[in-house]
C-alpha cells in the first residue's frame, strides 16, 4: 500500500473544497495534464472526471469516478488511465492542531492490483504522491485566503 501523509494549515473544509472541485484536478494530481470535462454534480458518488494524463507529448485520455465521498472527511477515486492502470484512491481528511492531516493511500486495482506488491512501483507512487499533496495543500491554502 503506498500511503504519504500531509499536515495543512487550513481547516478541512478548504481541502474538500478544492477536492470538490473537477478543474483544479489538472494542476494538483501529477501526472495529470487537464481536465477535459466533468459530471456536474462532481464530487458525487458515481460521478465521474474526463482527464488527460501524460508527460510531454505521450498522453491517455480517460476518466476518474467518485466511488465514496464523505464532504470534508473522505473521498474514494478509481482512477483509469488504460491500458496502462486502473487505481484505486482514497483521501482522507482529518482535523489536527488547527488544521488537517491528508492522508493518501493510491493502489493499483482490479486487473492490475499485483503491481501493488512490487516495491519499486510502491516506491514511485509514494514520491508522485508527496508532491501531488504539495499541490493540493498550495490550492488549499489559496482557498483558506
Amino acid at each position: 500500500m503506498a500511503k504519504n501523509e500531509r499536515f495543512m494549515p487550513v481547516p478541512p473544509a478548504a481541502v474538500w473544497a478544492v477536492l470538490a472541485r473537477a478543474g483544479s484536478y489538472g494542476y494538483w494530481v501529477v501526472g495529470s495534464k487537464y481536465i477535459r470535462d466533468a459530471d456536474a454534480d462532481f464530487p458525487a458518488v458515481g460521478t465521474k472526471l474526463h482527464h488527460t494524463i501524460g508527460f510531454g507529448p505521450l498522453t491517455l485520455s480517460d476518466h476518474t469516478e467518485v466511488l465514496e465521498a464523505e464532504p470534508g472527511r473522505r473521498l474514494k477515486l478509481r482512477a483509469k488511465g488504460r491500458p496502462l492502470g486502473t487505481a484505486s484512491i482514497e483521501l482522507e481528511l482529518e482535523p489536527v492542531d488547527g488544521g488537517t492531516r491528508v492522508r493518501i493511500i493510491e493502489d493499483p486495482d482490479q486487473i492490475y492490483t499485483p503491481l501493488k506488491y512490487i516495491p519499486l512501483v510502491q516506491l514511485a507512487t509514494r514520491v508522485r504522491n508527496a508532491e501531488t499533496l504539495m499541490r493540493l495543500e498550495d490550492l488549499a491554502l489559496r482557498e483558506a485566503e
